[in-house]
């Protein structure tokens, strides 16, 4: 059991860092910097969408891709489409009018690095490119798969998902939030973005959605536990570690799955969930190996 413990971490290790290595190959070839007034804002998208951060999303996207046996390049640029929208989440989330935060993935938020009109508008183009990577014939040769990962993409990031699921969380600095309340904010603001994560990879693998029941339950629940364990390292982590400002949520007065359930109770609800959503992968072999690794990393990471 040691063994193969060994082996999938050190599978899922070499898994993040390929992974992190292409998006930002990716990112490289879409954002060169013209040699005219739009410079500062290309050099702003590449400092925030460049290097750092845990690749969660597009990792989830080349793990799914992999049981359908997806073309890799048509995997990547899937991924680094969802990862738009979780970098320009992270820019908008940290400007003064959200969070105001300094640093993000170790080094200054954009808004601190450049300015926040160039912050907003570096935000507002990683979005917009999102859209353009996924209509674009590279990512898929047919368009109809085209049109529905441009659809599912839409829905994630709006006002039913991880945008709508922000408006909850600041309307949680002036309420007090019930447990079916946060678990709802949480699916919302960050369970949204994953779910589409591993929707992305059977899409592209033309897997209809009645087909799909077991991947969405797997991407619920990590979904979850990924939120959890967050909120017990805003509590317990180190800062330099995880590369941002931590006990935020403590300081704005938020409830959390931490402040409602405890840290005990919520830790057991986080491994429980993890268990589950490896549960929901039985009709998959040893394909689904390295989504079952994610799920057990949502409770190691320490960022």
């Amino acid at each position: 059991m040691t063994e193969r413990v060994a082996h999938a971490s050190l599978a899922l290790e070499s898994a993040m860092r390929d992974v992190a290595d292409e998006i930002d190959r990716q990112f490289e070839l879409l954002l060169p910097i013209p040699a005219d007034p739009r410079a500062r804002l290309y050099a702003a998208m590449r400092h925030a969408a460049i290097g750092g951060g845990k690749r969660l999303r597009p990792l989830l996207t080349f793990a799914t891709a992999r049981l359908f046996a997806v073309d890799p390049g048509c995997t990547a640029r899937a991924a680094t489409a969802v990862e738009c929208i979780h970098v320009y989440s992270l820019i908008h989330d940290d400007l003064p009018a959200m969070d105001d935060d300094d640093v993000r993935r170790g080094k200054p938020t954009v808004h601190r690095a450049y300015d926040e009109a160039t912050a907003i508008l570096a935000g507002d183009c990683l979005h917009a490119l999102a859209f353009e990577i996924l209509a674009h014939p590279a990512t898929h040769a047919d368009p109809f798969v085209r049109a529905e990962l441009v659809a599912d993409l839409a829905r994630a990031a709006g006002p039913a998902g991880m945008a709508g699921g922000q408006m909850m969380d600041l309307m949680a600095e002036q309420s007090s939030f019930d447990l079916a309340t946060v678990t709802r904010c949480q699916a919302l603001k960050t369970g949204a973005l994953i779910s589409c994560a591993v929707e992305a990879g059977a899409i592209l693998g033309r897997i209809p959605p009645d087909a799909r029941t077991g991947l969405r339950g797997y991407a619920r629940d990590i979904g979850l536990a990924f939120q959890i364990a967050d909120d017990i390292l805003d509590v317990e982590g180190d800062e330099d570690a995880a590369g941002k400002k931590l006990r935020k949520d403590e300081a704005a007065g938020k409830e959390t799955f931490l402040t409602l359930l405890g840290l005990d109770r919520a830790r057991e609800q986080a491994r429980l969930l993890v268990e589950q959503a490896i549960a929901h992968l039985h009709a998959y072999g040893e394909e689904a190996d390295l989504l079952r690794d994610i799920a057990r990393y949502t409770l190691e990471r320490d960022r």
